[in-house]
């Protein structure tokens, strides 16, 4: 507690010391490479200067330690948990925008408006080009089929990605069947959960598994890694799968934004929101990790166009599946998953 209370006048301090006539602070778990290009036009554009602390974790608990005292207007995921969270918690307030309305679909709000998506992403399956035939998996549910038996690689269940997964399997089968397919799914696993999203992709290349989970993105950072080629090798090795598309469509999530409840800039930080949501930012935003813009008829990438046009996304209410969360981990502890 000490150490957080410290740590949150070392932040108002900092601050602090950016006092002009506008300006707006932001939290982020997203990293700053992502955000850094974005932030510098907005303040181009409009003047307001944007003062950043970058972290991997903890800042909704230092909103809480912080309370009405936080120097923090905005708060940027790279998840629909931490938004979830966030809201649960009391921590954000709702984000009024005609702008933000119009250019953002329903799906990627929450429906009180205390949380916005700004790029999205899907969780598809990656499968062997060796050892799988097109069209032989097409669903996350036949992830479950004894024919795959020995053959799937996963990171955690517990992992943030995974949760929200197994939460949108809640949410369109409820829970006891979800609990029979995540039961299906360990059966068929070739290992134990472990790594990261890329790690699964290395696993089919090596013959580990036929089949993996992973983001969309990873695909697009796999096949232009200059810096570890080896990593193309990987991404070559697998052939992309957008479950479900004879049905509800892929499972998305998304990166997003929320107003802080005690924000002491609150117009100025709505005003970075409208600006995230404008198409030219949208782009640059999507294209600078592989993601896709959540504004429609916004240009992608040309990799992305190349090889994930088309597809069709689940347009459940991402709130929904937030609220799953904690019933998705609970499951997955039940069934033993990373056991």
């Amino acid at each position: 507690m000490k150490k957080a209370l410290l740590s949150a006048a070392v932040l108002s301090a900092t601050f602090s010391t950016f006092a002009q006539a506008e300006e707006v602070n932001v939290y982020s778990f997203r990293q700053e490479f992502l955000l850094k290009p974005l932030l510098e036009a907005f303040t181009e554009e409009t003047g307001i200067k944007v003062n950043v602390v970058f972290s991997k974790s903890g800042l909704l608990e230092r909103l809480e330690h912080e309370g009405q005292n936080t120097p923090a207007d905005l708060l940027l995921t790279a998840d629909i948990g931490p938004l979830y969270d966030a809201t649960e918690r009391d921590l954000v307030a709702p984000i009024k925008s005609d702008i933000i309305e119009q250019n953002i679909p329903e799906h990627f709000r929450a429906t009180d408006g205390r949380w916005v998506g700004l790029t999205s992403r899907a969780r598809l399956i990656y499968a062997s080009k060796d050892r799988v035939e097109p069209g032989e998996i097409t669903t996350y549910e036949e992830l479950a089929d004894p024919k795959w038996k020995g053959r799937i690689c996963t990171r955690s269940g517990k992992h943030t990605y995974n949760l929200s997964l197994i939460g949108s399997m809640i949410a369109h089968h409820g829970e006891a069947e979800t609990e029979q397919w995540l039961e299906g799914v360990k059966a068929n696993l070739a290992q134990k959960p472990q790594g990261n999203d890329r790690s699964q992709v290395k696993a089919i290349m090596e013959g580990v598994c036929d089949l993996a989970l992973g983001n969309s993105y990873y695909y697009g950072k796999m096949a232009t890694n200059e810096d570890e080629p080896e990593q193309k090798e990987w991404a070559a090795s697998a052939n992309l799968v957008f479950p479900n598309q004879d049905d509800r469509g892929t499972h998305m999530n998304i990166s997003g934004a929320a107003l802080t409840k005690y924000a002491p800039h609150p117009e100025a930080a709505v005003k970075l929101v409208e600006f995230l949501t404008q198409e030219k930012a949208q782009k640059l935003y999507a294209e600078a990790n592989f993601e896709f813009p959540v504004r429609p008829n916004t240009p992608w990438s040309e990799l992305l166009e190349e090889k994930m046009s088309g597809f069709k996304g689940d347009e459940i209410n991402l709130g929904e599946i937030g609220a799953n969360r904690a019933a998705a981990a609970k499951l997955v502890d039940k069934v033993g998953f990373d056991n």
